[in-house]
């Protein structure tokens, strides 16, 4: 249940960005779309970016998880990627531009995808007998 920790604390980002657009909606008055409004733009594709990435690394970390990870690399994927997200969150958050969060979230985000990738396969060869265990 260590993929479930870092469920939790990413599920908590994900309420602060959707209350962030929905608050965005309000002070802009803007119901469907972005009203041309760029702030309300940034704050949707913060929002989006987030879910295009935090979903299919939390489900490559469980099935990590379920072939046998241990306690110490699950924990190192799991924060990786909380780091990354928070971090990617405060740079796309800030400017639509390039900065150092942005390119280091998305960075660290893209090396947890890769590495439980990468286990997750290495599982899946172990249980089907094709690696060694």
């Amino acid at each position: 249940m260590i993929t479930g920790l870092y469920a939790g604390i990413l599920g908590f980002l994900y309420i602060a960005l959707t209350v962030r657009v929905i608050h965005g909606r309000w002070k802009y008055r803007v119901g469907i779309g972005t009203g041309q409004n760029p702030d309300l733009a940034l704050r949707i594709r913060v929002h989006g970016n987030f879910m295009e990435f935090a979903p299919i690394a939390l489900g490559l970390i469980a099935l990590v998880e379920i072939g046998g990870a241990s306690p110490a690399q699950l924990h190192a994927l799991g924060a990786t990627l909380v780091i990354g997200r928070l971090l990617h969150v405060w740079g796309l958050g800030r400017s639509a531009g390039t900065s150092a969060g942005r390119m280091i979230g998305t960075t660290l985000t893209q090396l947890v995808i890769f590495a439980a990738s990468v286990g997750a396969v290495v599982a899946w060869c172990q249980a089907v007998n094709l690696a060694p265990n």
